[in-house]
């Protein structure tokens, strides 16, 4: 019995599939890709040295994935099953609930190659959404605020970029995703949710990246809004404040969603005490959900901020010292490398193309798969904590430096250092522990 398999593949949008795949032992593969003539029909020579082999040797058995692999048209995939079932050839299509023997040619099998045809046209359209993306073309949708369709590719809308703009200063000042939001319907009437907020935080767009619907992201295709540190310390402020409890990222007190009592591992709300007829207000922090009877016992802020100023000045440093910093310089050292090698690959394409060695279509996908990986690796050197962090710890090691912020200044520099702060009140003493978050 002699079993034979064909394959028609488009770079584009998949790749070959293994001798493992299908699954029998499989006595030869013919395989073809995705090239394409000038009339626009793809070629199959290997599906025509098939049919030429099978005239001087039948084969049993021919494997295929999808009938549409037979050709680009109804018209064509029925012809051939036509000249295949003549020859004696038994098809079973491994992704498709056909094989010859249960789909003679009749009914049943005209409904299936409708299906096909439908199956078709979704193809072809996102053929050429893939097309696009080696040309590095935008998707298609709605272009993100603050960019406008240029010459095949995002560019700059002069009139709302500047919102986008200050949308993105404000957040990077304040660490607040509601404040920002608040601060651009008050001052340009521009009023998003803060869902759609958090999107254009992380939106490459505005990073001078393209995003396209299959996950794959192609860096510095256009003029970006913030510059790629400001993303960077975008990243880390979301990253950091999805760590707090909800809506104390906008608080105005900057201990506020850091606290947990030690005792009952509740976190602590800032809670504001007045007194009638006088101006002057009292800070305390208190537990939220403490399970303990009687509850624990609410502790001035004021005495906890100077506790904690205490703490980071000392602690800092030490905690800051002991981060393996050649460690980190080596996995810096290595991305970079990794991205200059595929940029140097990159620059060589255009030789190659004319030396023929590469065909147009092939080098544009080469090209596009290498820009994909450069993305990939630049959004990792992203992640990695700033080369400065030892000279900004030893700057912030001063008690002066916070005593001279304000509460939402400070809110800023703590978070950037600080995932929590366990306190502990034992015979009227506060004991507290900061816990970094390196």
């Amino acid at each position: 019995m002699k079993i034979i398999a064909y394959s028609y593949t488009n770079p584009l949008l998949e790749s070959s599939p293994d001798q493992a795949d299908w699954g029998w032992e499989v006595d030869r593969v013919y395989e073809d890709l995705g090239k394409q003539e000038s009339s626009g029909h793809a070629t199959r020579t290997q599906l025509q040295q098939l049919f030429t082999d099978c005239q001087t040797e039948r084969a049993d058995y021919l494997l295929i994935r999808r009938l549409e692999e037979l050709g680009d048209t109804v018209e064509e995939i029925s012809d051939r099953l036509n000249q295949l079932e003549a020859m004696g050839v038994a098809i079973i299509a491994t992704e498709q609930p056909y094989t010859s023997e249960n789909y003679p040619l009749g009914a049943n099998l005209l409904n299936l190659l409708h299906a096909i045809q439908r199956q078709q046209r979704s193809r072809r359209i996102r053929e050429g959404h893939a097309r696009n993306r080696l040309d590095v073309a935008p998707p298609p949708g709605k272009v993100p605020y603050g960019y406008r369709r240029g010459k095949g590719k995002y560019t700059i809308d002069r009139s709302t970029s500047p919102v986008v703009k200050d949308f993105f200063e404000h957040f990077l000042l304040y660490g607040s995703l509601r404040g920002s939001v608040r601060y651009l319907a008050k001052k340009y009437g521009k009023k998003i949710s803060v869902t759609t907020g958090r999107r254009w935080l992380t939106n490459p767009v505005y990073r001078g990246n393209t995003a396209y619907q299959n996950g794959e992201t192609i860096s510095n295709t256009h003029n970006p809004i913030i510059s790629k540190e400001e993303a960077a310390q975008v990243d880390r402020l979301l990253r950091r404040n999805s760590r707090l409890p909800s809506r104390t990222a906008s608080a105005p007190r900057s201990l506020a969603g850091l606290i947990v009592c030690a005792e009952c591992q509740s976190h602590m709300t800032v809670t504001r005490v007045t007194q009638r007829n006088q101006d002057k207000e009292y800070l305390y922090l208190r537990s939220t959900s403490c399970p303990q009877r009687p509850k624990c016992k609410a502790i001035p802020y004021q005495e906890v901020l100077e506790h904690t100023i205490e703490t980071v000045c000392r602690d800092l440093p030490l905690a800051v010292a002991g981060m393996n910093f050649p460690q980190l310089d080596v996995v810096k050292n290595s991305l970079g490398q990794a991205i200059a090698r595929q940029q140097e690959i990159l620059a060589q394409l255009p030789a190659l193309i004319e030396t023929g060695i590469l065909d147009v279509e092939t080098a544009k996908l080469r090209a596009y798969k290498l820009r994909t990986e450069i993305s990939a690796l630049e959004a990792k050197l992203a992640t990695l904590p700033p080369v400065n962090l030892r000279s900004v710890a030893q700057a912030v090691s001063i008690p002066q430096f916070w005593l001279d912020l304000s509460e939402t200044e400070r809110r800023f520099y703590f978070r950037e250092f600080i995932k929590q702060i366990e306190i502990t009140l034992q015979n009227k003493e506060l004991k507290l522990q900061v816990i970094f978050i390196f």
